[in-house]
């Protein structure tokens, strides 16, 4: 078993870099569903498609300064759309549901400091 192994098996991850951060975060998904969520304490974020759970708890933690009870992840796959007669596809994308732990909340019309 690797050191990497047997640090995640402990739950212990050396930290990621505040560059990496912004890069896992890439923006608040903002719609009626999102915001409904809002109200059960699930903030919602797209993310690229190669980030962990673990990088997102800790991009979030980071960068928002709050305590992540819980992650899920899904990937909305590309529709296939027409334009002009030809053929095109959107691209995938990953969506990140952090739910904080009680007390905290995120503010996010203020934006990153």
């Amino acid at each position: 078993m690797s050191a990497r192994s047997k640090q995640r098996a402990a739950g212990r991850l050396p930290p990621i870099p505040r560059e990496r951060m912004y890069e896992i975060i890439q923006s608040p998904v903002i719609t009626e569903k999102a915001t409904a969520m809002s109200g059960a304490n699930i903030v919602v974020f797209r993310v690229p498609l190669a980030a962990t759970k673990p990088e997102i708890r800790q991009a979030v933690e980071g960068l928002f300064g709050v305590k992540v009870a819980g992650v899920q992840t899904l990937i909305a796959k590309g529709k296939t759309k027409r334009f002009r007669g030809r053929v095109g596809r959107r691209p995938d994308v990953k969506k990140a549901m952090v739910r904080l732990a009680p007390g905290f909340s995120i503010d996010l019309t203020t934006g990153l400091s």
